[in-house]
């Protein structure tokens, strides 16, 4: 018998749709439920691309024994967290401020009946107990049996938790505190404290991208060339990480792409989830990298990253999907591992030669003794000029390997799709795709891009809003913050690329709604709009987790309009979302790395190129633009007969000559430039 979730159009949640246990969604009717019948709350948080959450459904939601006490005891609602990141947010803090330990998924939390406070939160429980963790059953009802006899204690705790999650979230803009730079110094310096030199990243063991920090060392160390007194070793640190990521196990050297985070500190073996947001960060850093850099294997590994994307996580219609699974036959990494025998059977003599010695599959097997994971042993060696050349795939034999083991692996059973569109992951990957078309010189991919936003606004763009979801045809749940600031953000990305008349009264639309229906009129913007689902909290996050933050983003988009277009009201909210931030910025600004960016734009104002002219003349003014990197540059290249141009852009006119190029810094303009040659002048400048 299905339960409540059958109707569900969330992969997650139809995975649970057939378990004993009466799950619903959470909705009107459920929450009624509980208010009606006082049981509490049990809500469970993942999604489908977690292996954890696969373990305990395994062990505990397809138990019947378990789901007789769970239908007993507790109304029990199941939440995808990347169609309700809104409640993910308020019950992960909620989690940590319990335990004063990180959360993770999957989220465990049981809450009143009535106004949805947490009685005790947890993640991962067993079936049995172990890994020093009692059994779910026992927490069941000890949960449970502490919801009856301490009704007094757990109001006074609720309005605790309440009052705390508000205090989390307070920042109000500051209009008086000076802005500096001293943020971006004890960011720089925080990095190179938690730094691995060894293996490049950050800290230990479990070892993730946090491509956003990496992204503030490329700033940094440009900025610090740009004087003339360059940081190398802010560069060391961001190649050695760039490097260890592409060449180690975090990297799929076959299919492209990379994987969510290293179980280990040298980045061999993943958790071999592949999330569209990190390709997405990744993606676009790498492509940036290799403008800024020159090196050869930024290129390839943005090249084939890009095309994974387009392979195997597009939609017929151009969006991108979700996720892909951990796991495949219910074995975590199955997809992905290689034994000797498997590839001595797929390979001729000197392509076998070329895979091991480039593989280490001569060695020791490094996935549990039993199978290899792939990695490359061979680093680039360094070419005369000072850059690392990519010359272990400069052989053709690994080349022919490398396409023979991929098409072998595209037979065997595949790890589970999350086939939903997520309207703010697919922003990302849409800015990100128009920043690896610019930077590689890729057409192709910005017409990717334009097609995933054409289908984002003809299928989650409904009266002047946005959804945050779309799945069989049904476009769901109200937009959040980073629906509209993402993709706001990859939108003007996008135009960078090729102008298409619409697309920026299209990224006006989305900041214009977030300042009507998400902004704080003490400063920054609320995840959830002032019409939205009242829940017991309205969060304001500032600080990166998985993704950016989406008040960082929304900051950094208002901030590239105002000064395109010399909208006062943008530069201002822009500025308010900043200091709104600074008091949490200055404390802790390794974890707020996308502000500092924010920061960076207020310090020094963005660089501002319009160039206008006749269409067909605009191409190699385009060329050279896409290939200069600077981390606070926007630039379009606008064809003379554009319509709808408003604000400062309405002025910016083609010469009667040819086309011409203007360039601003900030409020200030240089003279405009008619010549490529100038144009190339003012880049160096």
């Amino acid at each position: 018998m299905a339960n409540a979730l059958a109707a569900e159009t969330s992969p997650y949640l139809l995975q649970h749709a057939t378990n004993p246990v009466d799950w619903h969604p959470w909705n009107d009717a459920a929450l009624a439920l509980a208010r009606d019948t006082d049981k509490p709350i049990l809500l469970s948080i993942g999604y489908s691309a977690c292996h954890w959450c696969h373990v305990m459904a395994h062990e505990s939601f397809e138990d019947p024994a378990t789901a007789e006490v769970m239908n007993r005891l507790f109304v029990n609602i199941k939440v995808d967290r990347e169609e309700r990141p809104d409640l993910d947010k308020i019950y992960q803090t909620a989690h940590q401020l319990f335990s004063g330990r990180p959360g993770g998924w999957p989220l465990t939390v049981f809450l009143t009946p009535d106004d949805h406070v947490p009685i005790f939160t947890g993640t991962y429980f067993p079936r049995e107990p172990r890994y020093g963790m009692p059994s779910f059953r026992d927490v069941l009802e000890r949960v449970e049996a502490y919801f009856r006899e301490q009704r007094d204690e757990i109001r006074r705790q609720g309005a605790a938790l309440v009052t705390t999650l508000r205090d989390i979230d307070a920042g109000a803009s500051d209009d008086f505190v000076a802005l500096s730079d001293a943020p971006l110094k004890l960011a720089r310096e925080r990095l190179g404290q938690s730094y691995d030199a060894e293996h490049g990243g950050f800290g230990g063991a479990p070892k993730f991208p946090h491509a956003p920090s990496l992204e503030v060392l490329l700033g940094l160390w440009w900025r610090s060339a740009a004087r003339g007194a360059p940081d190398g070793d802010a560069l060391a640190m961001l190649t050695r990480t760039l490097d260890r990521m592409a060449l180690a196990g975090l990297y799929d050297h076959l299919g492209g792409g990379f994987f969510r985070y290293c179980v280990d500190r040298s980045w061999t073996i993943p958790h071999f989830e592949k999330m569209l947001y990190d390709n997405a960060a990744l993606l676009g850093l790498y492509a940036d990298a290799h403008a800024a850099t020159g090196r050869p294997l930024y290129a390839r590994i943005a090249a084939e990253t890009a095309a994974w994307l387009l392979r195997d996580m597009r939609h017929p219609e151009g969006a991108f999907y979700a996720t892909l699974d951990a796991d495949s036959e219910g074995e975590e990494g199955k997809f992905y591992l290689w034994t000797q025998d498997e590839v001595a059977a797929l390979l001729e003599p000197d392509e076998a030669r070329a895979a091991k010695a480039a593989f280490g599959l001569d060695g020791s097997p490094n996935f549990e003794g039993r199978a290899w994971h792939l990695e490359l042993k061979l680093a680039p060696p360094a070419s005369p000029e000072g850059g690392a050349r990519d010359a272990p795939f400069d052989d053709p034999s690994l080349a022919s390997a490398r396409q023979k083991l991929l098409a072998a692996r595209e037979q065997r059973v595949w790890p589970g799709r999350d086939d939903k569109i997520i309207a703010s992951w697919n922003g990302l990957a849409i800015g990100a795709l128009a920043r690896a078309a610019r930077r590689l010189g890729e057409p192709s991919l910005a017409e990717a891009a334009a097609e995933a936003l054409d289908f984002i606004r003809r299928e989650m763009w409904k009266d002047g809003r946005l959804r945050a979801t779309y799945k069989d045809g049904r476009a769901r749940f109200a937009g959040y913050l980073d629906d509209y600031a993402f993709l706001a953000a990859g939108t003007l990305e996008l135009l960078q690329c090729r102008w298409r008349d619409g697309d920026l009264e299209f990224a006006k639309a989305l900041v214009d709604v977030l300042l009507e229906h998400f902004a704080d009129p003490a400063g920054g913007f609320f995840f959830t709009a002032d019409d939205h689902e009242r829940l017991i909290h309205r969060p304001k996050p500032f600080a990166d987790e998985s993704v950016p933050a989406g008040n960082a983003v929304a900051a950094l988009a208002l901030q590239r309009l105002g000064h395109l277009l010399g909208e006062e009201r943008y530069l201002r909210a822009a500025e308010s979302t900043l200091r709104a931030g600074m008091h949490a910025l200055e404390r802790y600004p390794d974890a707020h790395s996308t502000l500092l960016r924010v920061l960076a734009g207020e310090l020094e104002p963005p660089q501002v190129i319009v160039v206008r002219g006749a269409a067909d003349a605009l191409a190699e003014w385009q060329r050279v633009l896409d290939r200069a990197y600077h981390p606070q540059r926007l630039a379009l290249c606008i064809p003379d007969d554009a319509s709808g141009l408003t604000g400062l852009l309405a002025e910016r006119v083609a010469s009667a000559k040819g086309a011409v190029a203007y360039v601003c810094e900030g409020t200030q303009c240089r003279a405009p430039v008619t010549s490529v040659e100038e144009l190339r002048a003012a880049l160096r400048g």
